[in-house]
């Protein structure tokens, strides 16, 4: 599955619209329902990669068809709810849910959520990527977390190691910090943005001949990191 496809479900058609827009704006295909039946529809037509879930629908329990989704696909699955009662958050999550968010809630912290959770989705359901990747002279397998270059093994720990495969896995592709914070320690850790810096800079200390000047992660001024595959 390559193409990045969110169905949004909630009665408040305003919410539902104004997420859609914003993740849109990611250029992640969107579509919208309002009711149960409409988006169980829209779910087996639209063919999505990840479903935004409100919990109280008009015409049926938004549980319910969290769990009937879940019943037919393994997509990510956020439920929205406005109230914050436990019990509501063990039993979607129980039936399959993968992620819980509470309203009110920051659209931009809708979007953070559903970038981390299509990344982790796609990047599982990519068979190539089972296979590892090879970039330049660089040879990254997943599977046996090993990373070689000129057949040289390189000794990673666990977040430098998730770090570089996200970037390579994405070769070309800008990340800002906040996006590699937000994919690597997720969206709901509180730390510093600066410890993203600090990993990067271990792994060019491992992987480049002239950490100074990086042959692989290139800095992006202003913007953020990217692996050169060229």
């Amino acid at each position: 599955m390559n193409k990045k496809r969110v169905l949004i479900v909630d009665d408040e058609k305003e919410i539902a619209d104004i997420l859609r827009d914003f993740i849109a704006n990611e250029g992640i295909e969107v579509m919208t329902a309002y009711d149960g039946e409409e988006a169980y529809n829209k779910f087996k037509s639209f063919s999505p990669s990840l479903v935004i879930l409100d919990i109280m629908l008009p015409d049926d329990d938004g549980m319910e068809i969290c769990r009937r989704i879940r019943n037919e696909s393994d997509i990510p699955i956020i439920m929205l709810s406005a109230k914050d009662a436990d019990i509501d958050k063990i039993l979607s999550l129980g039936l399959g849910a993968d992620d819980y968010l509470t309203k009110p809630f920051s659209p931009a912290v809708v979007v953070a959520h559903v970038k981390a959770h299509l990344r982790r989705y796609m990047a599982t359901n990519n068979n190539d990527a089972d296979k590892g990747l090879v970039i330049k002279n660089m040879m990254i397998d997943p599977k046996k977390h090993l990373v070689k270059i000129d057949g040289r093994q390189i000794e990673l720990v666990n977040k430098e190691f998730e770090i570089l495969w996200l970037l390579a896995s994405n070769a070309g592709t800008v990340f800002t910090k906040e996006e590699i914070y937000d994919e690597i320690w997720g969206p709901d850790e509180f730390g510093e943005i600066g410890t993203v810096t600090v990993h990067i800079r271990k792994i060019r200390t491992k992987v480049e001949v002239d950490p100074a000047n990086p042959t692989y992660i290139k800095t992006i001024w202003g913007v953020g990191y990217k692996l050169d595959d060229e």
